[in-house]
């Protein structure tokens, strides 16, 4: 292992057109770790953690709405990360910063970059992975088929909606790095006094919050329940017109991958609520806060909401997001996916 924390390796890669001139056998040099501007905040945890500066890049804007991005470090027979979180706004578009990740890119494929692994905390259109309908698009493979031609050789995102749908959209390496440990820490301190029981908002997430459960009853050694809201019943699972009777006068915390309107999150707090929950938390990865969230986040209803920095709640205002809204660093576990894909 090197003094940045990454490990040296020999390249499996064979040169493959101009700038590729790094030969199978050679010792890899230390990756590079790019923050596209609209991320700066979220690169910079993450070079922290992995104990590496980031590289210097140049991120010009036009007046006519061009930009020209390309990097300034010399990567030539190197791994270069990229990090940009693809969300929509404040300062930039989804659709720009995706434009800009598939410029930058190019641009370091052509200085000699021997792998480009995109790191999208927020991977965009990731929901839309499966056609309802004859003719829907499959927005996500297309995204995917976007930056392979770019020159993106793996991806790694944070909670992905579905990770199997994730997985199959890429035909490169697709890493999903999961939070639950992260959360699972933040719980098992704060509540390490009280009586847990963790809720899935839906039927669809009773896998994602079974794993979550399963850290927390590691971390604070004892064996937590887990209840669900769907429309059947299954154990422990209830259907969405009964009460979730084993949250009587316990703290719950319902757990899923994002908050986007809240209405999901809101029918799982009233329901918890009207079965006597003393204490309701809201666990989500991402907090994209759309229009209705704002009335969820000021809920009385609602004690507390716990998000990761992938997203910052800029939709909400300042001094609501101050009092409800915890917000957890993703950058270790981001940083533990890098090291793991450094290695390969």
């Amino acid at each position: 292992m090197d003094a940045c924390g990454f490990h040296s390796r020999p390249c499996g890669l064979r040169s493959s057109g101009p700038g590729h001139s790094h030969r199978c056998g050679a010792v890899m040099a230390t990756p590079v770790i790019f923050a596209l501007e609209a991320s700066r905040a979220e690169g910079e945890g993450i070079a922290r953690c992995l104990g590496v500066g980031l590289a210097e890049h140049e991120e010009k804007r036009f007046d006519d709405g061009e930009c020209k991005l390309g990097p300034l470090a010399d990567i030539r027979g190197r791994d270069a990360f990229v990090v940009q979180s693809l969300y929509d706004g404040p300062s930039r578009s989804v659709h720009d910063k995706l434009c800009d990740v598939l410029i930058f890119v190019g641009a370091l494929k052509d200085s000699g970059a021997v792998r480009v692994i995109l790191i999208a905390p927020y991977l965009c259109y990731a929901r839309q992975d499966r056609r309802a309908k004859p003719g829907e698009p499959l927005s996500l493979r297309y995204v995917a088929q976007l930056l392979e031609a770019a020159g993106v050789d793996a991806i790694v995102a944070v909670d992905v909606h579905d990770v199997a749908a994730f997985e199959n959209a890429f035909r490169i390496p697709a890493v999903n790095v999961e939070c639950g440990l992260l959360f699972a820490a933040h719980f098992g301190k704060a509540l390490a006094d009280q009586d847990i029981e963790v809720i899935s908002p839906d039927i669809g997430g009773v896998k994602r919050a079974e794993r979550f459960r399963d850290a927390l009853s590691t971390t604070m050694n004892e064996d937590l329940e887990l209840g669900a809201l769907g429309k059947r019943r299954l154990d422990h699972i209830v259907s969405d017109e009964e009460i979730p009777g084993g949250v009587r006068e316990r703290t719950v915390v319902i757990f899923d991958d994002m908050i986007a309107t809240g209405s999901t999150m809101m029918r799982a707090v009233k329901a918890c609520r009207s079965g006597g929950a003393a204490y309701v938390i809201l666990a989500a990865t991402h907090g994209l806060f759309l229009e209705g969230a704002q009335e969820l986040v000021a809920s009385s209803l609602v004690d507390r909401i716990i998000i990761t920095d992938t997203i910052p709640p800029f939709r909400l205002a300042p001094r609501l997001a101050a009092e409800k809204v915890t917000i957890l660093p993703a950058s270790q576990p981001i940083a533990d996916g890098i090291r793991n894909i450094a290695a390969v």
